[in-house]
């Protein structure tokens, strides 16, 4: 019987400044993120098999790899619109894997786990500003460039910005701006200048524009 190889993403985060975070902040922080991947699940056509990962880090495994950006920041975005304090690094690792995977990531052995993982010890050891890192085996390079600018652009959303931009990562057409701020209790043009605060018109375009890349 032949087992089936998969091409995933592996994605580990951990949140930035846990141990100064009191448990009530830091469980808030692991529900925020754990409703994000199973909103997520849609879109990948999979579940993420979210995991409480070493401590406060958790992990999660992406179906649809073209989607691994628009993943990490709406994921990022769920954090943030916590509130200002919250934010995690984030390590992708694009990979092949045999077999099924899950539920608990932990118990996951395959080369793209241990590179994710090696990846978020290289952020926080380097102590650089970037909190994002994107590695695909042989072609990571031109990827990982927007990752760390997408990374740079994210890290100044505001919990106000933060809960605008969220909604419009979903992959697909645009949600109402109507509805949205109806959602919010914000009005259409509030929400409209918090996503350009946010640079969501430029990020939507790098998206879509690495999504297509992959998907031709």
């Amino acid at each position: 019987m032949t087992s089936t190889v998969s091409h995933i993403v592996v994605l580990t985060g951990d949140l930035v400044g846990s141990t100064a975070m009191t448990p009530a902040q830091v469980a808030r922080a692991i529900d925020a993120l754990s409703d994000c991947a199973a909103m997520q699940s849609d879109w990948h056509g999979a579940p993420l098999h979210f995991t409480r990962h070493r401590g406060d880090g958790w992990q999660a495994v992406l179906a649809r790899p073209a989607l691994a950006l628009r993943s990490a920041l709406a994921f990022r975005a769920a954090l943030r619109s916590e509130g200002s304090e919250f934010d995690s690094y984030m390590s992708l690792a694009e990979g092949p894997v045999t077999g099924s995977v899950g539920p608990d990531l932990n118990a996951e052995t395959a080369d793209v786990f241990v590179a994710s993982g090696d990846g978020l010890d290289m952020l926080k050891l380097l102590s650089l500003s970037e909190r994002m890192v994107y590695s695909r085996s042989g072609k990571g390079g031109a990827l990982n460039a927007v990752t760390v600018l997408a990374d740079h652009i994210s890290q100044h959303w505001t919990p106000a910005q933060a809960a605008a931009i969220q909604p419009f990562l979903a992959p697909g057409d645009d949600p109402s701006y109507t509805e949205v701020a109806r959602t919010l209790g914000k009005s259409r043009q509030a929400v409209t200048k918090a996503l350009d605060a946010a640079a969501y018109p430029a990020l939507k375009i790098a998206l879509q524009s690495i999504e297509e890349t992959a998907n031709g």
